[in-house]
């Protein structure tokens, strides 16, 4: 008689629903509890809201060259209509549609896969079963072999500022605005700032990004944080640097930003994009045995085991990098080491991300933000994107492509692509990286001309003529 294994699932994002998917495949009975709907805050209020909404800022941003280009924009039928501004509303609502399709997808994978959807809140007993709070108020108890906790995160929330949902927002409400901010205020100048930031000013609202340390994206490449500042501040953005708010304030229509040198910031809205917090309160951690980290987040290894036996966790709740794919990774990786599947520990040093700012941002492996403690060292190399032809027909001048490699062996561990469409770029690095490619190897590949892709085989040949040069 065949065991079935019973695999109870908290939270349906990609590490939950990913997670799902590979468990029902391999023959376990999966019951997916999910709170809000089907793909969890990426799908619904983070990143394929996010990424939709940037989609409609690169449309615009691709404007600035026209006239280089021989284009005149005012006046001219685009797609039938006139080129004059953005309509938020209907851009808001687009994105609201597309996320709920997305869900619907989800859901549709799911049960056809045969996972069991449970809407409502779960939790752990002390004995690591799973109770579930329903809408209709009942409480459910669902035995489970093993569990995954993918509970992921929200906005972080500073008390002096808290969002009304009208003038001063958090990442999760910018899409209810029917109309563009005049005067937008973005508070917080990693990730989640730049991107909205870069966004609003494309989509025509003069913005302020208040950063509280010395360059946006204090954490990526410095080379491609100036990048992007100087970008940012060529088409009128203006950034406060070294300048930490201390409170938000709305006054009729408008918000007043206090910083904690005592200067004001006025506009007509603001966006806190200030971090995020783990959805760790409320599921019985604690008396079950699940140890957290200093920073709240769920401690998990490689395999994604918490200190609980048979309890597993997965995603930005976990802290490990807040990445949709690296939560999908921890998912399946959990559910191939539950069920006794072959299993590799998840490589950190494989992930590629991306910042989908203009130009985008994307980083593979080790470069110097990673590397700093490495004791091999490292091999450099920065080529100029405005050196591609492609690049100069499309009227790119902004960005480059960084490859590092270690010396010895010459082996590529890392790059950095800053670029429109990085993101795209950054795929046969990410592969060199991962195969442990080396320098010679990924230029002598064959790439199109005239291609942007041709700058990654570039930046490897000047790699390589630059280490023989020092030997």
């Amino acid at each position: 008689m065949d065991i079935v294994t019973r695999i109870v699932i908290i939270g349906g994002g990609p590490g939950g629903y990913e997670a799902a998917l590979v468990a029902s495949r391999l023959g376990a009975d999966v019951v997916l509890v999910e709170a809000e709907g089907v793909g969890g805050a990426s799908v619904l209020t983070d990143c394929v809201p996010s990424k939709t909404l940037i989609a409609t800022a690169d449309v615009m941003s691709s404007f600035e060259s026209a006239d280089e280009l021989g284009i005149r924009i005012g006046g001219v039928s685009v797609g039938g209509s006139c080129v004059t501004g953005v309509n938020l509303d209907k851009v808001n609502r687009r994105v609201k549609d597309l996320a709920s399709a997305q869900s619907v997808d989800i859901g549709e994978s799911l049960s056809k896969a045969g996972v069991q959807i449970i809407r409502g809140r779960g939790r752990l007993t002390p004995d690591r079963q799973v109770e579930v709070d329903l809408p209709d108020g009942t409480v459910t108890l669902y035995h489970a072999d093993v569990i995954l906790l993918a509970t992921g995160v929200r906005p972080r929330e500073v008390p002096e500022a808290m969002p009304d949902g009208e003038r001063i927002l958090n990442w999760k409400q910018v899409y209810n605005l029917k109309e563009l901010p005049p005067e937008l205020i973005v508070v917080g100048s990693g990730v989640t700032g730049a991107e909205f930031a870069g966004a609003y000013q494309a989509l025509g609202s003069a913005v302020t990004l208040v950063s509280s340390r010395d360059r946006v994206l204090p954490g990526e490449d410095a080379d491609a944080a100036e990048v992007l500042e100087s970008v940012f501040r060529r088409r009128g953005m203006r950034v406060l640097s070294r300048s930490r708010a201390a409170s938000a304030v709305r006054k009729g229509d408008r918000v007043v930003v206090t910083l904690e040198d005592g200067r004001t910031v006025e506009g007509s809205h603001v966006l806190m994009a200030v971090g995020s917090l783990p959805n760790t309160e409320g599921l019985g951690l604690e008396e079950a045995g699940v140890e957290l980290t200093r920073s709240g987040h769920i401690e998990v290894d490689r395999v994604s085991r918490t200190s609980a036996p048979g309890v597993y966790a997965a995603g930005d709740v976990t802290g490990v990098l807040l990445l949709a794919s690296v939560a999908a990774m921890q998912g399946r990786i959990a559910m191939y080491h539950a069920l006794g599947e072959a299993v590799w520990p998840i490589n950190l040093k494989r992930v590629s991300s991306n910042i989908f700012t203009s130009p985008e941002v994307a980083t593979v492996g080790q470069t110097n933000v990673k590397a700093q403690n490495d004791s091999p060292g490292f091999n450099e190399y920065k080529l100029a994107l405005d050196s591609n032809p492609r690049a100069k027909m499309l009227g790119f001048k902004d960005g480059f492509v960084k490859l590092f490699s270690r010396k010895g062996s010459d082996t590529v561990v890392g790059g950095v692509v800053v670029a429109p469409r990085a993101s795209e770029l950054i795929h046969p690095i990410t592969m060199a990286v991962d195969l442990h490619l080396t320098v010679d190897q990924v230029a002598s590949v064959f790439t199109v001309y005239p291609s942007l892709s041709g700058s990654v085989a570039e930046a490897a040949r000047r790699l390589h003529a630059d280490v023989k040069d020092e030997d």
